[in-house]
């Protein structure tokens, strides 16, 4: 015996007065663990200025990707186009950066795989934001899509 098929509703996201717009207590935790971690990595690092820059930089990075996610969680379309640019842009420059740092303790061949495996990430991130298109989901008169 079959169980009819269930009627799907649409999604219909909330409207933005709808939504709590403060922050989760696990969100603070990981923010100030996040920023922890970075000032002990930059005391740790504070006499080699490389080191130091790589912290500052990563950790200036992450916080902005989290608060352009933030913003395009809560905007319009218009807005989520060019969000997408800034989030793919900044979790390139985070792949390369530590694709930099993984590379550069790897003997060559290894350092050649995470490079290929860095800029494949950064190609598909790019193929997805921009290029690729879902197809349209068709209804036909008896509730089937295809």
């Amino acid at each position: 015996m079959s169980a009819a098929p269930r009627a799907e509703r649409p999604y219909v996201e909330p409207p933005l007065d709808a939504r709590k717009d403060d922050y989760s207590l696990i969100t603070l935790l990981g923010f100030a663990f996040l920023t922890y971690n970075s000032v002990t990595a930059a005391y740790r690092s504070i006499h080699d200025l490389w080191a130091l820059s790589f912290v500052i930089v990563a950790y200036a990075d992450l916080v902005s990707l989290f608060w352009c996610l933030r913003q395009f969680e809560r905007s319009n379309q218009r807005h989520k186009e060019r969000l997408k640019v800034a989030v793919w842009f900044l979790t390139a420059l985070l792949t390369t950066m530590f694709s930099y740092k993984v590379a550069s303790v790897m003997p060559w061949p290894v350092a050649v795989v995470v490079w290929c495996v860095g800029s494949a990430t950064i190609i598909g991130g790019f193929y997805a934001f921009f290029v690729y298109r879902e197809p349209p989901i068709h209804q036909t008169g008896n509730g089937n899509k295809h």
